[in-house]
């Protein structure tokens, strides 16, 4: 076959990622490789796209590769993909499949979001290979690799594709949001920075953020992205690891913190464009990086204005609930062009308010607790390196690793082996369950005393 590798990787020819491919090469020498650095190369290719078009024409089998970058691919890889769908190329029937390297850290949502877009472009897509940053360096990763590309090259040759089904957009006409004539007072004295992805025509967007702005009873700033001059996408490079410093001179650490991470809150503001937040988005996304691994605005609520048809993204939606959740942000909700979009700003202004005025928090579900775990057992191993994270995570207790809770072991092994004796099992009976809702009970009764 001949296969072109599709490297995100801003790295270029030093991605870890594309060691993965490169010992695939030399594993499978029958087919012919060719490698394009998009990563790399994606401010050449916005100006010339033509030479990466013939190598996509040549190929039969694409084969993305790349490092997961806060939750989906590299924003490098996602502008390619912005390129080739905005040049018409014809790509139908070709197959496709992806090699990604993280720590798994929402893996599944930049490997939808691949999948997504090879629909889009009728590529007959194949199952990926998801991979630990390490796992070529051990026997059992390098099996698992040549396995998962012997069975693409068996898929491809006997047609046995990874099906694709995309919701279907509802029929509905999207809905422009109605921006009250007067601007109400802002008593409320919280200030909410909206970040928007606001290109110039764009009025259904444009009003949902005016009309969200007249209700507030706060003060809203607009951040609006495409007025920032990005000198580039994240390199990947570890330069901010010790002191939060990026490599680049072009000013964004200040605009993140100084005019957006001081607001109370966070809106954000987009047209859905590639079963995401567009590719701004995910350059500005992937430039918080200076920040590394802290959530440094956690306790503050976000908000989303979306323009488009948000009910046919599944994953979009799981990435928008997940950001939230990792970040130690509540999520106050999301107002949408489709449907009632007047009723729904209106409701999430006051729902902001609320959040705000009360410092109203939740609970992290599984996409919070999972991912901070992750993320505990990486800083921790990699604290050398990442050492403002470090303090970050020691300051505020996130190192809750099981193992050290010996008092709690120690009672699991005491009831376990009282468990195991049928005599005591049968003794204790029903005394078990009662033991164990005792602080229960003892929550409860204190709940009444204080009604009282």
């Amino acid at each position: 076959m001949n296969i072109l590798i599709l490297n995100g990787s801003p790295a270029g020819d030093n991605s870890i990622t594309l060691q993965t491919v490169l010992y695939l090469e030399k594993r499978f020498p029958e087919h012919r490789y060719e490698l394009l650095n998009v990563g790399q190369r994606i401010r050449a290719l916005e100006k010339d796209l033509r030479p990466a078009l013939e190598q996509l024409q040549r190929a039969e089998l694409l084969l993305f590769c790349y490092p997961v970058y806060t939750f989906l691919v590299p924003a490098q890889l996602h502008r390619f993909l912005e390129l080739v769908k905005a040049s018409g190329a014809e790509l139908r029937g070709k197959f496709a499949a992806q090699i990604s390297t993280s720590k798994h850290f929402y893996d599944i949502t930049a490997h939808a979001f691949i999948r997504e877009n090879c629909a889009d472009l009728g590529l007959r897509y194949l199952e990926g290979l998801s991979a630990d940053m390490e796992d070529l360096l051990s026997k059992k990763g390098r099996k698992e690799a040549e396995d998962f590309f012997r069975h693409v090259l068996w898929a491809a040759e006997n047609g046995v594709e990874t099906p694709c089904r995309l919701p279907a957009i509802p029929a509905q006409p999207l809905t422009t949001a109605t921006v009250p004539a007067d601007e109400g007072p802002h008593r409320d004295p919280h200030r909410v920075v909206i970040v928007a992805d606001l290109e110039e025509g764009n009025e259904r967007l444009r009003a949902l953020i005016r009309r969200f702005q007249v209700l507030a009873p706060f003060r809203c700033t607009v951040v609006n992205l495409r007025d920032f001059s990005f000198a580039g996408g994240c390199l990947g490079c570890f330069h901010c690891a010790a002191d939060g410093t990026c490599v680049y001179k072009d000013g964004f650490d200040k605009l993140l913190r100084e005019q957006i991470q001081k607001g109370d809150a966070t809106i954000y503001a987009f047209s859905i464009r590639d079963h995401s937040m567009g590719s701004r988005f995910k350059l500005y996304d992937d430039r918080q990086f200076c920040n590394g691994h802290r959530t440094v605005t956690m306790g503050k609520p976000v908000a989303y204005l979306v323009d488009g048809y948000l009910s046919a993204e599944p994953n979009l939606q799981t990435l928008i609930e997940g950001r939230a959740q990792v970040g130690g942000n509540f999520l106050a909700g999301v107002a949408c062009s489709e449907g009632d979009a007047d009723r729904q700003t209106e409701a999430l202004a006051r729902n902001l308010a609320y959040a705000m005025e009360k410092n109203y928090q939740q609970p992290a579900n599984f996409y919070g607790v999972g991912g901070m775990k992750i993320f505990r057992d990486l800083i921790y191993t990699m604290q050398g390196l990442m050492r403002e994270d470090h303090r970050f995570y020691k300051k505020h207790g996130f190192y809750d690793f099981p193992q050290k809770k010996r008092v709690r072991i120690a009672a699991m092994y005491l009831v376990g082996a009282m468990m195991n004796s049928k005599k005591l099992s049968k003794k204790l009976g029903a005394n078990m369950t009662r033991g164990m809702l005792m602080p229960y009970q003892s929550a409860l009764k204190k709940a009444e005393a204080r009604k009282e």
